[in-house]
Parts: structure tokens; sequence; C-alpha cells
């Protein structure tokens, strides 16, 4: 009976040590060569349902959406992103990767935004642009920038602040890549001034040490949104 007992006991002990670990276990990477995404499903923690392989070509594995960029003419930053992510590309789907194509018309920006899920690494295919990181509060918000021309590199790490500006004289393009299917993304103006419903002007005005009438003025810029 004693001996029993302590089996017994024995095993709790070890159930309770083991348990977290059976909880958490998962596998991070896909367990098929493709999984092309059925956008008519409900997307889960990760990534959307699988199509039956039957069911698609080769197709997916290829894009030729990024060819032609958008215009960039056609909001008032300057700019216009050519998305490549999973709605926009099914075959990424599981794989933790896209990208996106950005064209800038002189003096064009693409705003101060982060990525929350995922580090960016980007290629200037055209023209010049400014690229600015913004570090955390343990860094002292400390800014990095430089000028980068075509073939130029840079990398975002996630979550930081940043944003590219046309210094040049010609329009500009660059290339990016996400270790996400889906990045996401915060731009800092419309998510301040733009959110619905909108923050409470004086909560802006304290943490921007402004007058009220200076929050509704910048507000009223962002009532259309990018």
């Amino acid at each position: 009976m004693e001996n029993s007992k302590t089996l017994a006991a024995l095993f709790i002990h070890t159930l309770v040590l083991v348990a977290p670990l059976l909880v958490m276990a998962t596998d991070p990477d896909p367990l098929q060569d493709f999984c092309v995404a059925d956008l008519n499903g409900m997307p889960t923690v990760n990534g959307y349902p699988c199509k039956p392989p039957s069911s698609v070509g080769d197709e997916f594995l290829f894009s030729s959406r990024a060819t032609k960029g958008g215009d960039p003419m056609s909001n008032p930053n300057g700019s216009n992103v050519t998305e490549l992510d999973v709605t926009h590309w099914p075959g990424v789907n599981t794989l933790a990767v896209s990208m996106n194509r950005v064209d800038f018309t002189p003096g064009g920006t693409n705003p101060p935004h982060i990525h929350p899920r995922a580090t960016e690494v980007g290629l200037v295919t055209r023209g010049e642009l400014l690229v600015g990181i913004i570090g955390s509060l343990k860094s002292g918000n400390r800014y990095y920038s430089k000028v980068l021309k075509v073939g130029d590199t840079f990398v975002i790490p996630r979550g930081l602040m940043h944003f590219q500006f046309n210094v040049g004289k010609e329009e500009a393009s660059m290339v990016v890549s996400f270790n996400s299917q889906n990045p996401g993304i915060v731009f800092i103006p419309l998510t301040m001034f733009g959110s619905s419903p909108p923050i409470p002007t004086p909560v802006l005005a304290k943490a921007l040490r402004v007058d009220t009438e200076v929050v509704d003025l910048i507000k009223s810029k962002f009532t259309g949104g990018y």
C-alpha cells in the first residue's frame, strides 16, 4: 500500500511538471509542402485553411502583381503600396513571408508606422529614399536614418516606428519583405487623429502639449483616412 501511495505521488508530481510543456507544445513549421489559402475560410493562429491540393495548379507559386506599382498620386502622402500578403498571394499561407512594393512621387512619404507582427527588409530599386527608424524608449527614442540609393538595403526590427521619404527629384520605388504572411500596419498619424471612434481631444492635447484647437485642426485632416 505504501509503495502504491509513493508511485501515485510521483506520478502526480511528474504530471504537474510535464503538463505545462504539453500545453505549450506546437509545431512551428508547415507540415506540408504548400498550403494555398482558402480565403473564404476563417483564418486561425497559423493562417487560412488550405485548399485541397487537387484544386490548385502551380499559379499560386508565382505573382506578377508587383511588376507594376500603383499611382503614388492617389493619396496625399504621395506614395502607393502594392501589397503581396496572403490575401493577395494565397501561396504564402503558413510560410511566414510576404512582400510589398512601394512607389513614391518626388517629396512623397510612407508615413511613420509600425508593423506589429514582422521584421522588414527592404531594397531601393529606383531613386533616393531617406529611411528613418526610431528606437524604443529604452534607447532614448534614438533616431536612425540614412539616404539610400538604388541597390541599397535596410532592415526594420519588428515593432519599431519607421518611415521612408523620397528626397530625390524623380520618382522612387522600393521592394520590402516581411517574416510574416500578414505583418500588419499601424500608421501613427492616422491612428492618433483618425481613429474610430476618435481619441478624445483633451487626451491628445495633454499628450502632445498643445491647445485643443491644434488637435481639432489635425483631426480634420484625417477625416477621410489615408
